[in-house]
């Protein structure tokens, strides 16, 4: 069950009109349960790190205008200049609430292309053949 509210994200992050954050919402709480709750952080600080990681995931929905102008009516967008959690305000917010250093160490493993590499492991046997294929000896 999600810790935090789309009331509570929208204290601070402007929403559009007719926007869900329950998906921004979802994997935030998949992460902060995963990474940080054997960190000994309280329900408060928990709450806290899933708000500012569901707004950044709605940042890489929506991305947050940079500069608006309004006599020529021009916007500039927000770009990414960083990887991962790092590419929002949001993001870097939610990993200075987490003293721990979790979604850091997992932001980096998953930025550097080390996070959960999958395996394939045979239990079968190989037929002359198939080995001579493989060339493993």
């Amino acid at each position: 069950m999600a810790r935090t509210s789309q009331a509570n994200v929208a204290l601070i992050i402007e929403i559009d009109d007719g926007d869900d954050l329950t998906a921004f919402i979802s994997v935030a709480n998949e992460m902060v349960t995963e990474l940080c709750t054997n960190s000994g952080y309280s329900d408060t600080r928990l709450e806290l790190i899933e708000r500012w990681l569901s707004a950044h995931f709605y940042t890489n929905y929506k991305p947050r205008a940079k500069a608006e102008k309004a006599a020529t009516v021009s916007e500039t967008k927000q770009d990414a200049t960083d990887l991962g959690l790092n590419s929002s305000f949001y993001g870097q917010t939610a990993m200075r609430l987490d003293t721990a250093g979790s979604l850091a160490s997992h932001d980096k493993a998953v930025v550097d292309g080390n996070a959960g590499t999958p395996a394939f492991i045979f239990l079968g046997t190989l037929t002359d053949e198939q080995e001579s294929l493989l060339d493993l000896t």
